[in-house]
């Protein structure tokens, strides 16, 4: 597997400052969770465990059928999540990623800092996103990795251990590369832009790959695993690695639960598509919440346009709603600012 680093553009210069790991805050069996991760604005929030039946269902073997084309369009257009069933990526693959990222989280405390994130390095075990020393902080740790394009990948930051780990990574990422593009095309046509247009700015992607740990939590109900956010990629596809659930969606102001099928990926759109199709899809607020008991595992994998590309409106419009930049630049204003609600979207709003 190639090692050789991309320098078309320097993500290396892109960190977070440094935190403690919540592993090992978690280990320590805190009666007081300390104050930086208290959330006491989201408690009152409202949630809307009966709409979560409603979260559409997409069977990717019937997607060459106009019924199931239209209700892939609905999904993105009403809701900007839906379930993915009968997506091709072998079962065993599936459950050995899940597996290894498992063991890694698993491994004691020095081996998992093998792969820590260093200074100047956004890849890596530990945390993304942190930019002040008063920001409040998630319940959760992760390791983020690049998956594709092949010549991105830094492989000091892919763990050795589980030694299935590295081998794993490099056949679930192409899998998942091919079920982006299969998602894309049809994106496209339901959105009637050229389908072979789009895909050339996604078939030398870039995929990242965030593996995330929400350890148990005494106060669970004042934390969150990960502060409301829509995602910057095109879309998103979340592989939930264990039982226990903890994704939420916004939708007419409250909280909506995932309850993930077997065997099934969670999708959704991103701040990219929303800007390609001048909002006619629009990327979600979402969060995770922790349990009081039960880690809970998931690995999210963000397919992004290929750099040299510009991110804007890709429908033909005679009113624009977004700006037009490099993707470059797109991604520089991600890699330095915080998590917070849909501000990509709002920097790009004209």
């Amino acid at each position: 597997m190639e090692t050789m680093v991309q320098s078309t553009f320097e993500f290396e210069k892109f960190s977070s400052l440094p935190v403690e790991n919540v592993q090992t805050l978690a280990a320590k069996n805190l009666k007081n969770i300390p104050s930086r991760y208290i959330r006491p604005e989201f408690e009152s929030d409202m949630v809307s465990a009966e709409e979560s039946l409603q979260i559409p269902v997409i069977d990717m073997s019937k997607l060459d059928h106009d019924d199931e084309q239209t209700k892939l369009h609905f999904a993105c257009k009403d809701w900007g999540f839906f379930q993915l069933i009968n997506h091709g990526i072998p079962y065993e693959l599936i459950e050995q990623m899940k597996a290894d990222a498992r063991e890694f989280f698993h491994l004691p405390s020095e081996e998992r800092m093998a792969c820590a994130q260093i200074t100047g390095h956004i890849e890596g075990y530990g945390q993304v996103f942190v930019i002040s020393d008063e920001q409040k902080l998630d319940w959760s740790d992760m390791l983020f990795l690049f998956g594709l394009p092949v010549q991105l990948r830094d492989t000091r930051f892919w763990p050795a251990n589980p030694p299935s780990f590295r081998a794993t990574l490099d056949k679930y990422t192409m899998e998942l590369h091919k079920v982006m593009i299969q998602l894309m095309k049809l994106i496209a046509k339901n959105l009637g832009m050229d389908p072979e247009t789009l895909l050339s700015l996604f078939e030398n992607e870039i995929q990242a790959i965030k593996m995330n740990h929400y350890p148990p939590c005494a106060e669970a109900s004042k934390v969150l695993g990960a502060s409301p956010h829509s995602d910057s990629s095109a879309l998103t596809i979340l592989l939930h690695a264990n039982e226990v659930e903890g994704l939420q969606i916004k939708r007419n102001q409250k909280w909506v639960p995932v309850k993930p099928i077997p065997g099934a990926f969670t999708v959704n759109i991103g701040d990219v598509i929303e800007i390609m199709s001048n909002g006619e899809y629009k990327s979600v607020l979402h969060r995770a919440v922790v349990n009081g008991d039960k880690e809970r595992l998931s690995i999210a994998a963000f397919h992004n346009q290929k750099l040299g590309t510009q991110v804007g409106p890709f429908v033909k419009t005679n009113k624009p709603l977004y700006k037009t930049i490099p993707v470059e630049e797109f991604r520089r204003w991600k890699m330095t600012s915080k998590q917070d609600g849909k501000f990509m979207i709002r920097k790009m709003e004209l």
